[in-house]
């Protein structure tokens, strides 16, 4: 695939756009109320997934942008398995929808004794109308992952495991505090497909302090050895005034625009060849795992984990910080331990903050998310469907026409098709559709 260094566009901060509006435009306007109105309107059988978030990790990385802390004291741990518990119960005796996939994420749900996830996923199948064929998968840390720990996560249900990695390059896990063996990550993935887990993702990433070409290469081939489904390589977001703990990392390591393009290149280049299909902007699967199968038919679609090819268009977070997202209206959780102890610890819905979704939001949620997952959009004709004037999007051509004369995209009238080498700025070509845009930019990731 050609490759064009663009470093006007490469240094522009954008969302990833794993919901519109973003989070950027929540506010404590939107909360349990409105939650559970939201939640009493699903329809049985309505398709309906499950994001369960842990905020808790043995150790925190420095690059982390996550809603997680250290463990700390025991009975912290108990405290919000109690309140979770409290919550599944709330949440499920509200909504008849269908489940058809459960996540759990974090911070690190392995973060959590063995017992207190099997009693989560218990009380998940006793309080939600499960499907049989429901994909159960969860975020892990291999470091603190072992044979008995995949095995109850086996037992739990979890069919798939992505294991964070990040890097193999020891010199960079010493810069961002996560010093974790390669040896580590494959005994892991050993493990979890001797306890019947098959399903292997890894998620790894570019842009970090000192990271080289080299490292990108080297850790790549390291890959191969685990012989993941599934590969999602993120760009390294630095935002040390909104993340803290991100100001333990040396700035003056990091690389610029050009080498973080020439990362994000030479790993997309290495995977493809390696026999892995592109997927959006940051994603690489097997052809024949099922997130290969969604992109070709036209399934694939974006949620708060990134691509994915979870047919439900509705996602029930439980957890603190966690987002639930309906047709008209995302809420968020509240984010703070030990205040959603207090909200969910007693019965009462967590959502503090979010956003109702107008006609228009929509219509441009549409846009986007078959932007990105398809790499191509009839803008127009999606208007039309909504019931949406096309004249709306009227702002969205000055910066369409900006890409297309780059070499970006292609566009004739409202249809938008996203060119190989424009690839990396795909999020850009998105942003074009963003009515809310006037946000400060230190808040986004650099599109590249």
């Amino acid at each position: 695939m050609p490759h064009l260094f663009l470093p006007d566009l490469a240094e522009r901060a954008v969302p990833r756009y794993t919901s519109y509006p973003t989070a950027a435009e929540f506010h404590p306007g939107i909360g349990a109320r409105e939650q559970a109105d939201a939640l009493a309107a699903v329809a049985p059988e309505t398709p309906v997934s499950l994001y369960v978030h842990i905020p808790f990790c043995h150790e925190i990385c420095w690059y982390c942008g996550c809603n997680t802390g250290a463990i700390g004291r025991g009975d912290r741990v108990a405290a919000y398995r109690d309140a979770l518990l409290r919550e599944i119960e709330s949440v499920g005796g509200r909504m008849l929808g269908r489940v058809v996939s459960v996540h759990f994420g974090g911070g690190s749900p392995n973060a959590l004794p063995a017992a207190d996830l099997l009693a989560i996923a218990a009380a998940l199948r006793t309080r939600f109308d499960i499907a049989p064929d429901a994909e159960w998968a969860a975020e892990l840390d291999p470091r603190t992952l072992n044979a008995d720990y995949a095995v109850a996560l086996a037992a739990a249900g979890i069919g798939r495991a992505s294991l964070g990695a990040q890097t193999f390059a020891p010199q960079v896990q010493r810069r961002i505090n996560r010093i974790q063996p390669f040896r580590d990550v494959a005994r892991a993935a050993h493990d979890l497909r001797a306890a019947g887990i098959g399903r292997i993702n890894l998620d790894l990433m570019y842009g970090l302090p000192g990271q080289s070409l080299d490292d990108i290469a080297a850790t790549l081939a390291q890959a191969q050895v685990i012989a993941p489904d599934r590969v999602a390589m993120f760009g390294y977001a630095h935002m040390p005034r909104m993340l803290p703990r991100q100001r333990m990392i040396d700035e003056s390591l990091l690389p610029d625009a050009r080498a973080r393009f020439w990362q994000s290149a030479l790993a997309h280049d290495l995977l493809v060849e390696a026999g892995y299909r592109a997927i959006g902007f940051d994603h690489f699967a097997r052809p024949g795992d099922s997130l290969a199968v969604a992109a070709h038919s036209g399934r694939l679609r974006r949620n708060f984990q990134g691509f994915t090819d979870d047919p439900a268009a509705i996602v029930i977070g439980l957890g603190a910080s966690s987002i639930s997202q309906f047709d008209g209206l995302l809420v968020q959780n509240e984010k703070h331990a030990g205040r959603y102890r207090m909200l969910a610890g007693n019965g009462l819905l967590a959502g503090v903050r979010g956003v109702a979704r107008t006609a228009d939001d929509r219509m441009r949620t549409d846009i986007i998310e078959r932007l990105l997952c398809d790499g191509s959009v009839d803008a127009a004709e999606i208007a039309l469907r909504h019931g949406q004037p096309v004249q709306a999007l009227s702002a969205a051509l000055p910066p369409l026409k900006a890409l297309r004369d780059q070499g970006v995209i292609a566009l004739d009238g409202w249809r938008v098709a996203i060119l190989p080498a424009g690839r990396p700025y795909a999020r850009l070509a998105a942003c074009a559709f963003d009515a809310y845009r006037a946000a400060p930019p230190q808040r986004f990731s650099r599109a590249v």
